[in-house]
C-alpha cells in the first residue's frame, strides 16, 4: 500500500492518479474527507489525516510500505513532522518520496532541508525530489494578471528560470514509488531549458494569440501592489525573496533528471500554455483553479 499526502494539491493529485492508473494499492491521506471526495476520483481510498494529530497516524499507515510526503505550506516548523517521521521509521518503510525544493541541500534555513536531515537521521529509505519553479504558478499566482491585464507582473528582472511542470514532478514521484530504489537520494528536477520572463511572455503571446507583456516591476512596487490585493505582508516578503532567486540568476540551472528517469523530454512552457490555454483565456472568476 502506498500513502499519498497532499493528495488534493497540484503534485499530489497527479501522483494519486498516476498510481491509480498503475492499479497499485493506494491511499490518500486528507484533512477534510468531504472536500477530498469532491475533488478526487470516485472510489479512492481516503483516510483522515493530520500531521499535528498522532492519533490519525495508525489508520493512515496501516499496511503502508511506501509514502509520498508533501509539506503543507502552512507548516514551517520542521519539528512538527518528527512524530510522523518516527512513526514511519518504526513502520518498516521501503521508500519515502519527499517533495523538497531545488537547492535545499545548500540552504539549511528552509524547512525542506530540515525535513531532509530528519529523514536521513532516522535512516528511512528515501528519494528527495527537488524541483525548480512550478509552471502551475502561472495558473494560480499569476493567472489574474495574464487573463485580465495581459501581463506577467513578476519582479524577476532578466534572470533565467528553469521552469518545470508539476505533472513531470508527479510522474517522477510515481516512478520512485512504484519501483522502489530505482529513484533514490536527492534528485534535482528542472525543465529542459531556462527562460527569462520576457521569453515566457513571448510564449504566452504566441500560444494565446494576443500580446502578453512582462512589466518587470521593482520589488517595492510589486510588494505594494500585492498588499493592495490583500496578500499579507509576511507572504509578500516571501514572494519577493523567491523572485530574487530568479532576478539574480539562481534559478537557471538545468538538469537531465526528468528525461533520465521518465525516458522522455520534460514538458515545455509551450506544452503547458497550450494544455491550459482555455484557462488563460477566461476571466479568473469564471472557473476555479488549484
Amino acid at each position: 500500500m502506498i500513502l499519498v499526502t497532499g493528495a488534493t494539491g497540484n503534485v499530489g493529485a497527479d501522483v494519486l492518479r498516476g498510481l491509480l492508473e498503475l492499479q497499485v494499492p493506494v491511499r490518500a491521506a486528507v484533512t477534510d474527507l468531504n472536500r477530498a471526495r469532491a475533488r478526487l476520483p470516485e472510489g479512492v481510498n481516503l483516510e483522515r489525516f493530520d500531521f499535528n494529530d498522532p492519533s490519525t497516524f495508525a489508520a493512515a499507515l496501516k499496511g503502508v510500505t511506501r509514502v509520498f510526503l508533501m509539506r503543507p505550506p502552512i507548516m514551517d516548523d520542521a519539528k512538527a513532522f518528527k512524530p510522523f517521521l518516527k512513526a514511519l521509521a518504526s513502520n518498516g518503510l521501503e521508500q519515502l518520496v519527499f517533495l523538497s525544493v531545488l537547492g535545499a541541500q545548500h540552504n539549511p534555513i528552509v524547512p525542506h532541508r530540515k525535513l531532509e536531515l530528519a529523514i536521513e537521521k532516522l535512516k528511512i529509505p528515501h528519494a528527495f525530489l527537488r524541483p525548480s519553479f512550478f509552471l502551475q504558478n502561472f495558473l494560480s499566482t499569476h493567472r489574474s494578471d495574464i487573463c485580465e491585464r495581459n501581463d506577467l507582473f513578476v519582479p524577476a528582472g532578466t534572470g533565467h528560470t528553469s521552469f518545470i511542470d508539476a505533472r513531470d514532478i508527479a510522474a517522477v514521484a510515481v516512478r520512485a514509488l512504484s519501483v522502489p530504489h530505482i529513484v533514490s537520494g536527492g534528485i534535482d528536477l528542472t525543465g529542459a531549458e531556462a527562460l527569462t520572463y520576457s521569453e515566457v511572455a513571448m510564449v504566452f503571446s504566441q500560444v494565446l494569440g494576443r500580446t502578453i507583456t512582462y512589466s518587470d516591476p521593482l520589488p517595492l512596487k510589486f510588494g505594494l501592489e500585492m498588499q493592495k490585493r490583500g496578500i499579507k505582508p509576511a507572504f509578500v516578503n516571501v514572494m519577493i525573496l523567491i523572485y530574487n532567486t530568479n532576478r539574480f540568476g539562481l534559478a537557471a540551472r538545468v538538469t537531465n533528471e526528468v528525461k533520465r528517469i521518465l525516458g522522455r523530454d520534460p514538458l515545455s512552457v509551450q506544452d503547458f500554455v497550450r494544455d491550459f490555454k482555455d484557462l488563460f483565456s477566461e476571466t479568473t472568476g469564471s472557473s476555479q483553479t488549484t
